[in-house]
């Protein structure tokens, strides 16, 4: 079978960590196994960067196993019956067997060790983390472990849980949110009692912290196929919890009546988003692409005659995506990169079209510096943006961004776009107008900077001449 077959050659890399480690266990009587997200991993030949293994050995005695193997220990998760190591730089978690129950007010398992590998097996998430592997035995027969039908699924491409899904959610309705994730890294098509037990329970989303739903959006964004993980939370109505403005967009027609809905619309824009990627998954994109229509729901008036604007929705949409973002406690990087992307998708808007202003140099200057080290996102996000299906117009907006990328270019050889200043210094304003640091040189450096930005670079000369000149209408006097 062409998944066993990539197993094997993925743990035929792994012996150089995992023989000698598996060798110490089986000296002791104890057994060891690789199990969960890495097996599933080595069966699809994804890359294996940590290692899950469990065990019939008590933390204590594991700890004592791993002596002279570990180059370094950690012991956060002990408690939990987890000891964390490094060997030849890859990182190794080895967990008792275990056979808890959860506290369904707290969440948090009530840990007790198993005395069963099968039993261990069978409260984990889903069925294709739910195999295991003996180790170092791993190629004899029977090594393999898949109680619940695992390979079967993840040959299927079906996304089941070991017991119930009414049980496994009911013990970490997170596991509704890793749904939805798998949904998305893999390719996995959950199966209909999965779905139907998340709709049911998608309330109880609530109980959980918003950093661990934070982790498991953030991965579900960056996975592969993002849409179908975000369509599953909207229609089983966990994003109602989540990320609630998604669902909201359903209700709007977009002003054009181009697409079925906002919905619609946003999800394109994150495909088209994803398509434009160069380096690999990017969270920041993939967010903004995400959010940066939500004002629309807010900022909706039927105009006369049928038609239906939104004005001033990214002005509304960033102060959303800031809040929204915060409460799900994501980084101030990625919060405030997020925010300047949705409040500045619409700049282009009208750039280059019939019976619009064109833009002045000045106007470039200040797109780029309005959009600073995100420059580069706002090209992608602003191409994303336009679904339209109509090809000429699509053509038209196309070569529209390309002719201002292109004028981004000949001003960059001619300046240096990305690092604006006034062509003075503070230091050379306070000499010329005779003070000291106050608000009057904040305010002669304002003037300055834009100066600089409506004619391009002036020269110390003139430069200083318009200072004085300010200074002069101000009624200030100069030394």
């Amino acid at each position: 079978m062409v998944l066993q077959a990539h197993a094997v050659q993925a743990l035929r890399r792994l012996e150089p960590v995992l023989a000698p480690l598996g060798a110490r266990f089986a000296a002791a009587g104890r057994t060891l196994h690789l199990v969960g997200g890495p097996v599933r991993d080595a069966l699809l030949g994804r890359a294996l960067d940590d290692l899950d293994l469990t065990t019939d050995a008590r933390p204590e005695e594991v700890l004592r196993l791993v002596e002279g193997y570990a180059e370094t220990t950690w012991e956060t998760g002990i408690a939990f019956g987890t000891v964390g190591l490094q060997h030849r730089g890859m990182r190794v978690e080895i967990t008792t067997w275990r056979a808890d129950s959860y506290d369904r007010v707290s969440r948090n398992p009530v840990v007790t060790y198993g005395d069963s590998l099968v039993d261990d097996l069978v409260r984990r998430d889903f069925t294709v983390n739910a195999m295991a592997v003996a180790v170092p035995d791993w190629a004899a027969p029977g090594a393999f472990v898949d109680p619940y039908g695992g390979l079967d699924d993840l040959a299927a491409g079906v996304l089941r849980t070991p017991g119930t899904p009414q049980d496994s959610f009911g013990d970490d309705p997170l596991r509704m949110l890793r749904a939805a994730r798998f949904a998305s890294q893999l390719g996995l098509r959950v199966a209909p009692e999965v779905v139907a037990a998340m709709t049911a329970m998608s309330g109880s989303m609530a109980m959980i912290t918003r950093e661990r739903v934070k982790e498991e959006l953030a991965k579900l964004l960056v996975g592969a196929h993002p849409r179908a993980g975000l369509a599953l939370l909207v229609e089983t109505g966990v994003a109602d919890d989540v990320l609630p403005e998604l669902p909201a967009l359903r209700l709007e027609i977009d002003e054009h009546h181009q697409h079925k809905d906002v919905y619609e619309h946003t999800l394109q824009v994150l495909e088209r988003a994803v398509r434009l990627e160069q380096d690999g998954p990017d969270l920041v994109l993939r967010l903004a692409a995400l959010l940066h229509d939500i004002g629309k729901p807010r900022t909706r008036r039927h105009e006369p005659g049928g038609g239906v604007s939104f004005h001033h929705h990214e002005v509304v949409g960033a102060q959303m995506a800031r809040k929204r973002l915060k409460a799900l406690t994501f980084g101030k990087d990625v919060v405030d990169a997020v925010v300047l992307l949705t409040e500045l998708h619409l700049r282009f808007h009208g750039y280059g079209q019939p019976g619009r202003s064109a833009w002045t140099d000045s106007a470039v200057r200040r797109y780029v510096t309005d959009a600073g080290d995100q420059l580069e996102r706002l090209h992608k996000l602003v191409r994303s943006d336009c679904t339209t299906r109509n090809r000429r117009k699509a053509a038209a907006l196309s070569a529209a961004y390309d002719d201002l990328e292109e004028r981004i270019a000949r001003l960059r050889e001619q300046e240096e776009l990305d690092r604006i200043r006034p062509d003075l210094s503070g230091e050379q304003v306070m000499a010329l107008l005779g003070v000291g640091p106050s608000r009057t040189v904040g305010l002669a450096l304002k003037h300055l900077l834009a100066l600089r930005m409506e004619h391009g670079p002036l020269g110390q000369d003139r430069a200083e001449a318009e200072l004085r000149a300010w200074a002069a209408a101000q009624g200030l006097e100069l030394p």
